[in-house]
């Protein structure tokens, strides 16, 4: 089929570094005997120390290893049937199904991912499939599957046993990559959540780095994901995810059926650009807290979420979000507090209504803040005691507040009580053609923008069709249930009014 690609480079060019593995397993050190390569110490292994269902299968060797071109690595029940295969001379095994994602066709969605990845003398193998509970596996690997490295062909040498799943409907579930957790990755928990969903389920995500796509698909509402460390950064979620991987560049010869965006709110741009967040949402009332997300797409490798919302009520709290192009993306109506947000290219962008408060928006080359892309007389964005900051290596005067181009002439930003350093130009705003009689629409807000000394910022450049609010009209748009439709969520949020990046 067309849509068997082979993996892009993209994927290992950048990757998190992977959870650390039991130190049982991980500070046993192979020792070759004389003549040949030293066995790989496996993990899982053993039925005596169940593990998750969604585990990943990991060698580590002596010497970081190379895959080889050809050869499988087979998972097997314990009475022999074939579970699933990874088969490095088939470019189907690189791709998945992920969160049981279906096109808008109803038609199953397959992700491009990278099963296997090395790391140091470790190599991670991750499943097309979640295992079943409470069975014994045993796994096979051909000989070349790790160049110079001899087979794995019998029933006994790595053998292990999935632990028993949490009690269905349970409102609380855990993920953690050391054991001891109801699942391994934050999208087995996720799965686990019952379709259609209609009571809260928390997730809560012991502190390390989970290499993953995530998906919640709309017929799983209500979740919460929770990082349990100590800050947003001690628990990571995020993968090299982008549109040469993904998206747009990747699908747009892929038919209609198996590629087109489930719930698009803007129904042609939004053909394939779903597909290539490390962290996607499309379901109503969900909740992420206290973790960072992070796309770890490399500088110029094509636009890259690393959290995109496309449900109702979805609200961010105590969160830092990492990428470049296209960070974070909000589709219908979101809030976002006390948070961290970087990148270069139209960090934050999608339609609305967005309330964003108590947040940094860190600006990390030349560009944009800010693509939003709201109908006529709908919501935009609303950014209330953000800071505007920017990496070392950013001049002054090369970032825009917000650009847009005149398909949306009707488009809103607004930027209130917010700290502006010098990296923003005076003009502020841009539009594609520079004519502003084409989007008479538009709007460009702002009041009360300082610089970090706390001084007026001077807006007397700006974009002839922005516009300054006045006292009173500021004060309307402070309340987000104004752009949020009667929804406030502030009640049930973080009340530190502090934002972190991490440091």
């Amino acid at each position: 089929m067309r849509w068997l690609r082979p993996i892009t480079a993209l994927v290992a060019a950048v990757a998190l570094p992977l959870a650390v593995p039991p130190p049982a397993q991980a500070d046993r050190t192979p020792v070759p005997a004389a003549g040949r390569p030293a066995a790989p110490v496996l993990a899982p292994q053993g039925p005596d120390r169940p593990v998750c269902t969604d585990t990943p299968l990991r060698l580590t060797f002596d010497k970081p290893p190379r895959l080889g071109s050809s050869g499988q690595l087979q998972v097997h029940h314990a009475d022999g049937t074939l579970v699933d295969v990874v088969d490095l001379a088939d470019p189907g095994t690189r791709q998945r199904g992920i969160g049981g994602a279906l096109t808008d066709y109803g038609e199953v969605h397959r992700w491009t991912y990278e099963p296997v990845v090395v790391d140091g003398r470790t190599a991670s193998v991750y499943l097309h499939y979640v295992l079943d509970p409470g069975q014994e596996y045993y796994v096979t690997v051909d000989e070349g599957f790790f160049r110079g490295q001899a087979a794995i062909d019998d029933r006994e040498t790595w053998r292990f046993r999935t632990q028993d799943g949490p009690r269905p409907g349970a409102s609380r579930l855990t993920v953690g990559g050391a054991g001891g957790a109801d699942f391994c990755t934050v999208q087995g928990a996720v799965d686990f959540v019952p379709e259609h969903n209609t009571a809260p389920v928390r997730i809560e995500v012991a502190p390390g780095t989970y290499r993953e796509i995530v998906y919640v698909a709309q017929t799983k509402p209500h979740i919460t994901v929770s990082g349990a460390g100590p800050g947003p950064a001690g628990t990571v979620i995020g993968y090299p995810n982008n549109s040469v991987l993904n998206g747009d560049a990747a699908m747009s010869d892929v038919p209609a059926r198996q590629s087109y965006c489930p719930r698009r709110v803007l129904p042609q741009p939004d053909r394939f650009n779903c597909w290539r967040a490390a962290f996607g949402v499309d379901a109503d009332d969900f909740r992420l807290e206290n973790a960072t997300i992070h796309n770890t797409t490399p500088d110029g490798g094509s636009q890259a979420e690393a959290f995109r919302g496309n449900g109702d009520r979805i609200v961010l709290d105590r969160v830092r979000i990492l990428s470049y192009q296209d960070s974070l993306r909000l589709q219908g109506r979101a809030f976002v507090t006390d948070s961290y947000i970087e990148g270069d290219v139209d960090f934050v962008w999608g339609t609305g209504g967005v309330y964003v408060q108590d947040s940094e928006l860190k600006s990390l080359d030349i560009g944009y803040v800010s693509q939003i892309r709201n109908g006529e007389g709908g919501p935009g964005n609303v950014f209330v005691r953000t800071r505007l900051t920017r990496a070392d290596t950013v001049p002054d005067g090369s970032v825009l507040l917000g650009r847009i181009d005149k398909r949306f002439p009707a488009s809103q930003v607004v930027f209130l009580d917010s700290v502006m350093d010098a990296h923003i130009a005076p003009v502020g705003w841009g539009i594609s053609d520079g004519d502003c009689t084409t989007v008479t629409q538009l709007r460009f807000w702002e009041h009360g923008s300082r610089d970090p000394s706390g001084d007026p910022v001077d807006t007397s450049g700006r974009l002839a069709c922005s516009h300054q609010l006045d006292m009173e009209e500021a004060e309307v748009w402070r309340d987000p249930a104004t752009l949020l439709g009667g929804w406030d969520p502030r009640p049930a949020t973080h009340d530190s009014r502090t934002t972190t990046d991490g440091r």
